[in-house]
């Protein structure tokens, strides 16, 4: 017997099947067909269409932020706010799921080449700097496969490799323990137990400042590249380690951080501006340089977060906190001549240096949760909303300014000569004595350019490294004041960001941000995922998924849970009891779950 193929057997099936059947019934039966087809539609919709689509704009700008301001025209739906959300959960699944198909278990994916490289100790820091930012966008699968990689994670490291302590400690550590915080997991908490004793050697110094790395197997120190401890090292982890000794009752974690800000309280330092650099031995300032930007802004967080994130317990960081701002507003605030763009600038030897960082621009942010949260006269509050409001203001100039709409890493700002015509508390209280003219003080509000002569800045370094710090200010602002300004602003970027930054495998950093075909950096940071899409996405949601009065975010973008310390503890501690704070509303040591975080 002859065995036909396939498609030949069915060919002759269907030529029996013909030949028996009327052609005069073939209207009934695709008529039939017609039906059935309808009915399944009816009882079975089809899936609504991707809400992530892989959007590709034309050649040219979509749109001038400088010459036509968002927020202006239409007030949006919750609807589209929804959209716009999903849209960013959507670049996160593109950039994660990039990293997990070409650099799973490394540090972070190469954008544009699709490669990978291990520069913050190899244990796949994408992946902790995630975790709570899945969770927040409700990606609960990714979660999942997330955790496993943390469950199988020893942080061993051979003789020769150092982990830097203060880049390990917000992403790796604070990333765990906000997961933790959030989802429960009992793995998060032991890794974290588990990091966070390693890494306490760091702090086995004849001062007690850390030093920059330290080898989680022998407990080694290494010096960095400075020879001196930063300010931003020595205050960037009071946060995780408090959490971490109130939820394993570790006092040892308390201690040992607590040290550095009985240090910071003690210290002779020249107008409450604190160095910049920190002697290792003794523990004492060195003269020279103070910034508000790299090498100390997330120490001027850490202040004020201490004392919102221990329940207002702890009045030394409360104090420091409010020493330090009144020193930067009446020292280092200024306005440029032209545009009075408000800028807060660095002291290097003595003098005023007049540059602005895109790292500074979480200044903004840190002052309005300072004026909404803190007990303070009505008078500083006033001010520290004003320059809030401001700063974020020459930090969105500085992106509508460019061609591609992202703002550039570091610009010199033109300045008044002598400099003191252009500080700002001076110009505030001319302003006030001549009646308040205008509804705001002058730098709250930049004025327009029509051409480059009246920029009022240049740029020193051209970059945008997909850093967070501009729209995390929009967050904050927008949270604090309900001006919906922000939130278009921060649209705007997003969409900048989708245009010149989306690769086929991510997100990458761009050089020459006011050029037509900006230069692509084959890097896509961890940050990228941890903040700069966590504070957009939370930008754009209406309902508060991390509410600010039970929530802190560390200096990577992770929630950490607002806790009041156990008597034990405070007695253990030694943490005194603020004559100004009243008794807590309630006692609550779980930490409250966060609305359900699907858009």
């Amino acid at each position: 017997m002859e065995v036909l193929p396939t498609y030949r057997r069915t060919s002759q099936r269907a030529q029996k099947f013909v030949g028996r059947f009327p052609l005069r019934w073939a209207p009934w039966v695709a008529g039939c067909f017609v039906l059935f087809w309808l009915l399944s539609r009816l009882l079975h919709p089809p899936p609504p269409p991707r809400v992530f689509p892989d959007w590709h704009y034309d050649a040219e700008p979509f749109f001038s932020p400088a010459q036509h301001p968002p927020g202006d025209d239409a007030v949006l739906s919750p609807e589209d706010w929804a959209a716009r959300a999903a849209l960013v959960k959507g670049a996160f699944v593109h950039a994660y799921g990039s990293y997990n198909s070409n650099a799973y278990l490394y540090d972070e994916v190469k954008p544009v080449s699709g490669g990978h490289v291990n520069n913050f100790n190899g244990w796949g820091v994408t992946v902790f700097d995630s975790l709570d930012t899945m969770l927040i966008m409700g990606l609960d699968e990714e979660f999942d496969d997330a955790l496993s990689v943390v469950a199988r994670t020893s942080f061993y490291q051979d003789s020769k490799s150092f982990a830097p302590f203060f880049e390990t400690v917000i992403r790796y550590l604070g990333g765990m323990l906000s997961a933790y915080a959030i989802s429960r997991e009992p793995i998060l908490l032991a890794r974290a137990d588990d990091l966070g004793s390693a890494l306490l050697a760091a702090m086995n110094t004849p001062s007690g400042l850390p030093i920059y790395a330290v080898n989680t197997q022998s407990g080694k120190g290494k010096q960095g590249w400075t020879g001196t401890v930063l300010w931003a090292e020595a205050l960037s982890c009071q946060m995780e380690y408090k959490y971490l000794a109130h939820l394993t009752g570790r006092p040892q974690y308390y201690h040992k951080v607590e040290k550095i800000m009985d240090i910071m309280y003690k210290a002779n330092v020249t107008d409450d501006l604190f160095s910049t650099q920190w002697d290792l031995k003794t523990g004492v300032p060195k003269k020279g340089y103070f910034s508000v930007g790299a090498f100390a802004d997330s120490a001027h967080e850490y202040l004020l977060k201490q004392w919102l994130l221990t329940g207002q317990s702890e009045p030394k960081a409360r104090d420091l906190y409010m020493r330090s701002m009144h020193a930067i507003l009446e020292h280092v605030t200024f306005i440029s001549p032209k545009r009075e763009m408000l800028y807060v600038t660095d002291i290097k030897n003595g003098k005023l240096t007049h540059t602005f960082e895109h790292l500074t621009c979480f200044f903004a942010g840190l002052l309005a949760l300072g004026a909404h949260t803190l007990d303070m006269p009505l008078r500083d509050r006033e001010l520290h909303r004003w320059a809030a409001e401001g700063l974020a203001a020459t930090c969105w100039t500085t992106y509508a300014d460019s061609y591609t709409g992202l703002g550039p890493d570091v610009i010199s700002m033109d300045h008044f000569d002598p400099p003191e015509r252009g500080a700002w508390l001076e110009r505030v209280r001319v302003w006030e004595e001549q009646g308040r003219p205008t509804e705001k003080p002058p730098g709250v509000v930049p004025g327009k350019w029509e051409e480059p002569k009246f920029k009022d800045y240049r740029t020193s370094v051209d970059m945008y490294l997909l850093r967070p710090e501009t729209v995390e200010s929009f967050y904050l602002l927008w949270r604090t004041t309900g001006d919906e300004v922000w939130r278009e602003r921060g649209w705007a970027v997003f969409q900048s960001i989708e245009r010149y930054c989306r690769t086929t495998y991510g997100y990458a950093s761009i050089a020459k941000v006011d050029a037509k075909s900006p230069v692509l950096k084959d890097e896509q940071p961890s940050y990228f995922l941890a903040e700069t899409l966590k504070y957009l996405y939370l930008l754009f949601t209406d309902a508060e998924l991390v509410p600010l009065n039970k929530w802190v975010f560390n200096t990577e973008g992770h929630p950490l849970p607002i806790y009041e310390w156990r008597q034990w503890e405070k007695d253990e501690y030694r943490i005194p009891v603020p004559h100004t704070q009243s008794p807590p509303e309630e006692e609550e040591t779980v930490p409250p779950p966060m609305i359900d975080a699907a858009v």
